[in-house]
């Protein structure tokens, strides 16, 4: 049953037979009498609003899936996000079980002019998943993954996880790129690119992206690919959430063991100079299978240490001689590069990351990893201050598309570096953001653009997206020129 505002315009009075809308009654059972009232909402324009009980009554009817109110059961668990520090109230939420019920509250929001929110796996990092008297459409339940084996093509739903997506296909001893942490979702990573440790070799998460389904802000269902849509399926790889909410992706897979060798080096502050100037001068020659990024943290005795996060994807014999003159650089104190799971790698950071923790985050890309960069990051790091800075390998099958083939402008970057804290006690919010931005600070002068799925700030897009701006500007006025989609890195429209 598609949701129309003419139809509720008609017969906003009329009664609806429960026998029609057995899912109905127990929502109204949860609501508390809350669709017999007003609704406080935020408009786009952040001013407030009111909508009417009735037309939320006659939405959640339209629904397979529930919407939930506050008051309602299930509706605390549903706005809250994987970053603690976001704590926010939407007037309405919208847990769609069909793309029929995206497209009715994409209508409900757009005739309304609500602050429209999506909830994927919930991991923005500014939390822009949720948004106080928004209408929230929380993707959960859609989450589905269908791996076809012999055209080595997997189906996943827009509000699917990564430990969702990496089980279904590693049974088939197949895989395509994905995050490195499992409770993420599927939609954000792709849409804002979708680095994992598999990228030199198979290219990002949207290098694998052979279609999607998308409801666009006209609340009309698209099938975007090379064939379809060419413009929505270009932006889509990189332009971030601007331009719907997609319902399905389809990738591409690859045959993969997932006996793969890896894990994190750890070396003392003394020989971290040693083992950086190897990586700069060498990193570029490494082969497709090598991923190899460092970082830097405290280590057990409270002193800093250079890490390394190591995954080759190919024969454990040839990483080991792959690895032969690094180690021969620098004896690493604790050699975590081992004959591992892949499947236990993408889970490794599950813990440090858990749901609900507090995080803050600053990006950038590295064009070169030079050594006045190297300079900064042994000199500018302090430890115990609750910081990590890390980074993350590009190069590759990454490098090999061309800059402005897809909506992500930074094929060129030899990789991405951040710095990030993560902490429970809100006590410490100020201190934890303090720390971060002050190292990041010493970093910012070696960096151009960001990552916009691990950006906490809102931060100048135009610069980011480059050479590319112009074009999505361009998609942006054509399918969304009221911004509909704007809770992101936002790509403002000029219509």
């Amino acid at each position: 049953m598609r949701f129309s505002r003419r139809r509720f315009c008609q017969s906003a009075l009329a009664s609806t037979s429960a026998s029609m809308f057995p899912s109905t009654l127990v929502q109204a059972e949860n609501s508390s009498g809350a669709f017999s009232s007003e609704i406080h909402a935020i408009r786009l324009n952040g001013s407030d609003t009111s909508v009417e009980g009735v037309a939320v009554k006659e939405l959640a009817e339209s629904l397979d899936g529930r919407l939930l109110v506050n008051g309602d059961f299930g509706y605390h668990g549903a706005r809250r996000i994987w970053n603690g520090m976001h704590n926010r109230y939407p007037a309405i939420i919208v847990r769609p079980r069909s793309t029929t019920d995206v497209a009715n509250a994409i209508d409900f929001a757009r005739e309304r002019e609500l602050l429209l929110a999506v909830k994927g796996g919930g991991h923005s990092w500014p939390g822009r998943s949720v948004a106080d008297g928004a209408l929230m459409i929380d993707l959960s339940p859609l989450n589905g993954v269908t791996v076809d084996p012999v055209a080595r093509r997997a189906r996943i739903d827009g509000g699917a996880l990564l430990a969702t997506l990496d089980l279904a296909t590693l049974g088939h001893n197949l895989v395509t790129t994905a995050g490195i942490v499992s409770h993420t979702g599927v939609g954000g990573l792709t849409l804002g690119g979708g680095y994992g440790r598999l990228g030199r070799k198979f290219g990002l998460t949207i290098d694998n992206l052979i279609s999607a389904e998308l409801v666009a802000a006209n609340g009309r269902t698209l099938r975007v690919s090379a064939d379809e849509n060419q413009d929505l399926f270009w932006a889509i790889r990189g332009g971030n959430g601007n331009f719907g909410v997609v319902t399905e992706f389809e990738f591409a897979l690859h045959e993969f063991s997932p006996d793969i060798y890896g894990g994190v080096m750890l070396w003392p502050l003394a020989q971290a100079r040693d083992v950086l100037d190897y990586y700069a001068e060498k990193s570029t020659d490494f082969s497709d299978e090598m991923f190899m990024a460092p970082g830097m943290a405290t280590g057990p005795d409270g002193s800093a240490m250079l890490t390394m996060d190591v995954c080759y994807c190919g024969n454990p014999g040839d990483a080991e001689r792959e690895l032969a003159p690094l180690r021969g650089v620098a004896r690493p104190a604790v050699d975590g590069a081992v004959p591992a799971s892949y499947l236990t790698m993408q889970t490794r950071m599950d813990g440090l990351t858990r749901p609900g923790i507090r995080s803050y985050i600053k990006s950038g890309m590295v064009r070169e990893f030079t050594p006045a960069l190297i300079d900064t990051m042994l000199s500018s790091f302090e430890p115990g201050k609750g910081v990590i800075m890390n980074s993350f390998a590009t190069g590759g099958r990454i490098a090999e598309v061309s800059e402005t083939a897809t909506a992500w402008p930074h094929r060129n970057a030899h990789s991405m570096i951040a710095t990030v804290s993560f902490w429970p006690d809100p006590g410490l919010d100020e201190a934890r953001i303090g720390s971060t931005r002050s190292l990041w600070s010493e970093l910012e002068p070696h960096v151009g653009g960001y990552y916009a799925n691990i950006q906490a700030d809102d931060v100048e897009v135009a610069g980011n997206y480059g050479p590319v701006y112009e074009r999505l500007i361009s998609v942006k006025n054509t399918h969304d020129p009221m911004n509909l989609f704007r809770l992101n890195s936002n790509i403002k429209p000029t219509v």
